[in-house]
């Protein structure tokens, strides 16, 4: 294997709705009026932002009160450069921000041109965006209170004469670099080969595909190198018939599969292509559709998918229980009308 250490850029990425609750509702329909609500704790105190539930004793919460849109600094860090994805366009302090009339701090940013011009005991205010949206970026952050932050709403807005927040967007992304080390880095190695391999247990002989360096049955080095046919079998698979945001290039319908490859011990998952998604089952034989030898590269993206072979299906052991499970989940899916898909595995 080439000694080049193989890098690569990742993004892990979830972006998602969720919903938002009477009092976190109401928290950010307050935001989207510039109002800041807190609320009411059954010893008198004011938690801002606000909870359903005590954290101290877990009691219900919902009585709702406004509070400052000032307050005090009670610690903070300074951020430093500006990082990838922040609403900032400038470097800012990370503080602890204890509001008037509340008596938790809220973390927000502190716009300042440098940690010279923070410290902890200091009086901000609240800056709000010109067009909100019920979320808690409606507070561009935080200034110093003498500094002038642009008209404050003149009364109390009746928050139940307006259109109140039920859901929230609240995407997480991560980007990062990862190596993936020599035992994974020889699986990617081959693959521009057309080449499949896995890594064989000294104590067992069962073999991991992709090739993982140690056995995670022995908990040992595994023993060496074995090559893999790239034909095998569906053992479980999904099809999914609603689009994913973070996967563009993949259209629904389409049947992603756990593939167990003739000679392995366990499956990776795939895409089976080229069939009709009605004809796909536990126990299908199947093979490795590769790119064009021209478009090959040190990828597992290689594998474009799997197509059916044509052969007797495998003989899986309890494939009856297997199927019954997999008819219970997909009947429970459709009762909850939730994704559109049809699903089976072996749990």
């Amino acid at each position: 294997m080439p000694e080049e250490v193989l890098q690569a850029p990742l993004v892990l990425e979830y972006p998602f709705t969720r919903t938002t609750g009477p009092v976190v509702g109401r928290f950010l329909t307050g935001l989207r009026e510039r109002v800041v609500l807190g609320v009411k704790r059954a010893d008198g105190t004011v938690m801002c932002p606000p909870l359903e539930y005590d954290p101290a004793n877990a009691s219900a919460l919902d009585e709702m009160v406004e509070v400052g849109q000032s307050g005090v600094v009670v610690s903070w860090s300074w951020g430093g450069p500006r990082r990838e994805q922040q609403p900032f366009d400038q470097p800012v302090a990370w503080a602890l921000i204890q509001l008037d009339g509340t008596d938790t701090p809220m973390l927000h940013a502190v716009l300042v041109g440098g940690p010279e011009q923070m410290s902890t005991g200091m009086r901000v205010q609240i800056k709000w965006r010109e067009e909100r949206e019920g979320h808690i970026t409606d507070i561009c952050g935080f200034v110093p209170e003498s500094d002038e932050t642009g008209p404050k709403a003149s009364a109390t807005v009746d928050l139940d004469s307006v259109e109140a927040v039920e859901s929230v967007r609240t995407p997480i992304r991560l980007n990062y670099s990862y190596t993936p080390g020599r035992a994974l880095s020889e699986y990617l190695y081959a693959m521009k080969d057309k080449r499949i391999i896995g890594d064989r247990c000294g104590d067992t002989g069962q073999v991991f595909v992709p090739p993982r360096g140690v056995s995670p049955v022995a908990g040992k080095a595994t023993t060496g190198m074995v090559d893999l046919p790239d034909v095998g079998y569906v053992e479980s698979f999904n099809i999914t018939r609603v689009p994913i945001a973070a996967r563009p290039d993949l259209q629904p319908p389409y049947c992603s599969a756990w593939i167990v490859l003739d000679g392995a011990s366990v499956g990776f998952m795939g895409l089976v292509i080229n069939c009709e998604l009605e004809s796909v089952r536990l126990g299908m034989r199947v093979r490795a559709v590769w790119k064009p030898d021209e478009e090959l590269g040190i990828s597992a993206t290689n594998i474009l998918g799997w197509e059916p072979t044509g052969e007797p299906d495998e003989v899986i052991a309890d494939i009856e229980r297997i199927g019954r499970v997999g008819a219970q989940q997909t009947r429970r899916g459709a009762e909850r009308g939730g994704v559109d898909s049809q699903q089976r595995g072996a749990l």
